[in-house]
């Protein structure tokens, strides 16, 4: 293969190159601009009542008000159990505390798994944004790449003509003194 052969395949692939990685960006710009038009984020999610409740128990009951009150209330229960202030309703091993703490796990867990899950997608979704968005720097990164490189190429074009122009003269100077010394 020559030179120009060489050249005209790397030219191939380039253009080829440059087509798909503009194809993939203007992909990139199209599914940005669907994402503003629909109001992109968890804002405009459209929410069902069940996962309302869900990210509603789950924020309360991973709450610190929610933590104080309830341990609040559960040391008043077995204080007043204890000392017996008040006739004794649960008494030592607190066997209806138990099955009442009980029944709100049971209740609680599907709820903040059910909130977790939402979460879940949410965070794959961002994370698959992260990607894109990545690409598309990566391929933003590319593209000046070949601009440097493209540039380097001129550069190294013009040194090599001022080179040859410098050495064409040189050439001339040479010859001439040489025609003058004989």
């Amino acid at each position: 293969m020559t030179e120009t052969d060489i050249a005209g395949a790397v030219g191939a692939w380039r253009r080829e190159l440059h087509e798909t990685e503009e194809k993939l960006l203007e992909h990139l710009r199209e599914l940005r601009r669907g994402k503003r038009a629909a109001g992109a984020g968890p804002q405009a999610d459209h929410l069902t009542l069940g996962q309302k409740i869900a990210d509603a128990v789950a924020a309360t009951m991973g709450s610190w008000n929610f933590i104080i009150v309830q341990s609040t209330i559960l040391a008043a229960w077995i204080i007043l159990n204890i000392t017996a202030y008040v006739r004794k309703w649960d008494p030592y091993p607190f066997i209806l505390l138990n099955l009442a703490l009980s029944f709100q796990a049971a209740y609680a867990a599907p709820f903040i798994m059910m909130s977790q899950n939402r979460q879940q997608d949410i965070d794959r979704k961002e994370a698959e944004n992260d990607h894109q968005i990545n690409i598309k720097a990566e391929l933003e990164i590319e593209l000046l790449h070949q601009k440097i490189d493209q540039l380097r190429e001129k550069e190294v074009l013009f040194l090599t003509q001022a080179i040859n122009e410098l050495t064409e003269l040189l050439r001339r100077e040479r010859a001439a003194s040489d025609a003058a010394k004989s």
